[in-house]
């Protein structure tokens, strides 16, 4: 049964219309006694989540002059990434912004090309897939030699090569190798 102490300012947050689940989270309480305090105040249950993905996300964004948008909701811890929970799946805010602009989503990770750091204006989204073709097109532009078919370790480009945002070619695994050897002296 519920803490006493607890059911008169459940029954408050009840009556403001919060769900079950932000009660139980707020007053560190188990879902089932908020939902029993519900059921006796004859109060209809709140849907779980009645946006889309789509629909939150618009909620937690705000324009930024040269038609960028800043993400106003939840940051990953440490990184700063705009992150957006929804129906208890966790997504970036880029992700759901590459698939608002071109309908399915990413290949890879999902990230702004504009330049500006976390910005989320879908049409500035672009995935590893797009990001890798545009630097591959840059390198043909500047007249830069094609991409070697392996590493000077031997790793097959195919697999492995990248490219930076100014067209340089680089090695996936040998940078991930050089971190591993990294963390290993650490």
């Amino acid at each position: 049964m519920a803490n006493p102490k607890k059911v008169g300012p459940a029954r408050e947050l009840l009556e403001a219309g919060l769900s079950n689940s932000a009660i139980a989270r707020q007053l560190h309480m188990d879902k089932r006694d908020v939902a029993q305090l519900r059921s006796e105040m004859g109060l209809p249950n709140i849907p779980a989540q009645p946006l889309t993905v789509e629909q939150k996300w618009r909620e937690r964004t705000a324009p930024l002059p040269g038609g960028h948008l800043e993400w106003t909701g939840e940051r990953a811890t440490g990184s700063g990434t705009p992150v957006l929970r929804h129906s208890g799946q966790a997504y970036t805010a880029a992700r759901i912004a590459y698939r608002i602009q071109h309908g399915t989503d990413p290949v890879g990770h999902a990230a702004p090309g504009c330049g500006r750091q976390h910005c989320v204006a879908p049409e500035h989204i672009d995935d590893t897939a797009r990001r890798q073709r545009d630097r591959a097109a840059l390198r043909i532009v500047l007249g830069s030699p094609d991409r070697p078919t392996h590493c000077r370790h031997g790793h097959d480009q195919a697999e492995h090569g990248q490219f930076l945002p100014d067209g340089r070619a680089y090695c996936t695994r040998c940078v991930a190798d050089r971190k591993r050897q990294t963390t290993a002296v650490c």
